[in-house]
């Protein structure tokens, strides 16, 4: 057990470190303007714009090789290549070359967001695997407000330069605490035992049927191509992607309007208004640690045919989140300014904001998963992608619209689109069973499932046969059908099904313990 809680606080840890650079950064905007002669807030916001888009690439590609490699690998390398990309953005002197140098190390820094998840899913059972999730996601979920702390007072005493040496160490510590940790993902360690014995015994009858798996060409290709088809052909997709994706812009959006609230109009200091965001952090923590009465409320949801709990059993709680998501944003919006309004409030305002931000990015993201069944992997992936763009790309637009209209009423412009798309959870608690019951792919993909169903039965039977009958070379026949049956690769159709189901299990997706 206490081998088990050392994992997950590591690849937390590593997690909130990645996470936390993307924001850590937005506090030392105002000394690289003056460094650089940069008169627009633009040019140096691309540097959160491009370190998004990396964390979306690399999660893209780390999957595939994590299949391949394993998980340990994708850790140590990505995190070490994370740190030494760390240190140029520490030393250069062109703003081209720490917006170009964020996107990289943010890509090999993805992988302390990818595998955490199926490193968890590896060690822990079901029972426990819910409460082990909350305390990973303390990381991700604590990172982007940690990142201006920790940002701001350092920017202010030690310069912005100094910010990226003390992450840099902070990422040293990561990367030996990540080498320690031992390889996880079962299909790996089964092969290499298949191997071992192999090799030890001088048998070729040693395998696992993970040896025969789907290339890592083929994994790239359904890794870079079904997430992207299913955001703009699938109409579960397209909603659920559009309104997190609009949250998580909207959130990296206040890391651009806070300086500006608190350092431009009220004159605090930079570190000072880095703890300006306490108040989204702590209302992301009640999300975490109601983790439990959470699960209580979706398990008390009516069952479905099956006797299962449908997806939908996750919206009561996204819909409670998707009211007090705008509650805080307006709350905020009329209380930031005039600065003769105490400040508690407008940071108090963080609370519903951060809450609802929390059990929307937990919650609706489950509803794709279990949705999807082992398309899982590609609809997270697109969301992530989508989620990356819009919270890279709205905070480019920060300081112009803040700075046309306002404090207040640039912040009720937000609060109001986030009114604006409260039904969606609503509409899809009430008819979420019709409309995935109208979805091509989801009726695909139960097709599907029967025809492989029959397959593996008819095969069985063979097999049956081939015994009671002594013939052995049927037997042997049958026995080796069977396997290309339960490892889906007897046809060309099923070698891209494997592939889903791989990219599942490699992020904790599937169903099945090994």
């Amino acid at each position: 057990m206490w081998y088990k809680s050392y994992v997950i606080f590591t690849v937390s840890s590593g997690t909130l470190l990645v996470v936390a650079n993307s924001t850590a950064y937005t506090a030392a905007i105002g000394d690289m303007m003056k460094e650089f002669a940069i008169s627009s807030k633009v040019v140096p916001t691309l540097g959160v714009t491009t370190y998004l888009f990396g964390l979306a690439v690399g999660s893209l590609i780390l999957a595939p090789i994590a299949e391949t490699y394993g998980r340990r690998p994708v850790y140590t390398v990505g995190m070490l290549l994370f740190a030494i990309l760390i240190l140029p953005v520490s030393l250069v002197h062109s703003m081209e070359a720490i917006i170009v140098l964020r996107f990289f190390s943010a890509v090999f820094g993805s992988a302390c967001i990818a595998n955490p998840p199926g490193t968890i899913a590896d060690m822990v059972s079901d029972e426990y695997r819910a409460v082990a999730f909350s305390v990973w996601s303390i990381g991700p979920m604590s990172g982007p407000v940690i990142g201006p702390v920790l940002g701001g007072y350092i920017t202010q005493f030690k310069g912005w330069r100094f910010t990226n040496w003390v992450i840099l160490i902070w990422a040293g510590v990561a990367f030996l605490q990540l080498a320690t940790v031992r390889e996880t993902y079962s299909p790996v360690l089964l092969q290499r035992k298949a191997a071992k014995l192999r090799k030890d015994n001088d048998d070729s009858r040693y395998w696992s049927r993970y040896d025969i798996k789907v290339g890592f060409i083929e994994l790239m290709k359904i890794n870079l191509s079904r997430p992207f088809i299913m955001a703009v052909t699938e109409p579960i997709c397209i909603f659920w992607n559009g309104y997190i994706s609009l949250i998580y812009g909207i959130l990296y959006l206040c890391f651009v309007a806070y300086p500006i609230v608190f350092t431009e109009e009220r004159g605090w200091s930079v570190g000072m208004t880095g703890l300006s965001f306490v108040g989204i952090g702590i209302g992301s923590m009640i999300g975490i640690i109601l983790a439990t009465p959470i699960k209580r409320m979706i398990e008390s949801h009516d069952l479905d045919e099956d006797g299962t709990l449908p997806p939908e059993s996750m919206m009561s709680i996204v819909c409670i989140g998707s009211i007090l998501v705008p509650v805080g944003q307006l709350w905020f919006s009329w209380t930031c300014y005039p600065v003769n309004i105490h400040w508690a409030l407008p940071i108090a305002a963080g609370i519903p904001f951060g809450f609802g931000s929390c059990v929307v990015f937990i919650y609706a993201g489950n509803y794709l998963a279990y949705s999807y069944g082992i398309y899982a992997a590609s609809a997270m992936a697109g969301n992530a992608v989508l989620r990356s763009f819009i919270g890279g790309t709205l905070p480019l637009a920060g300081p112009a619209m803040y700075a046309a209209m306002g404090p207040n009423w640039a912040g009720t412009l937000l609060g109001l689109l986030e009114v604006v798309i409260i039904p969606i959870p609503f509409l899809f608690y009430k008819y979420g069973h019709r409309i995935r019951q109208k979805s091509s792919m989801i009726r695909e993909m139960r097709e599907n499932e029967l025809r492989q169903e029959h397959k593996r039965k008819k095969a069985e039977e063979r097999l049956r046969i081939a015994v009671l009958s002594g013939d052995e070379a049927e037997k042997e026949e049958a026995h080796v059908n069977l396997c290309r049956v339960r490892s889906r690769v007897d046809e060309r159709r099923d070698i891209e099904e494997h592939g889903h189901e791989i990219l599942n299990r490699n992020q904790g997706l599937g169903k099945e313990t090994v």
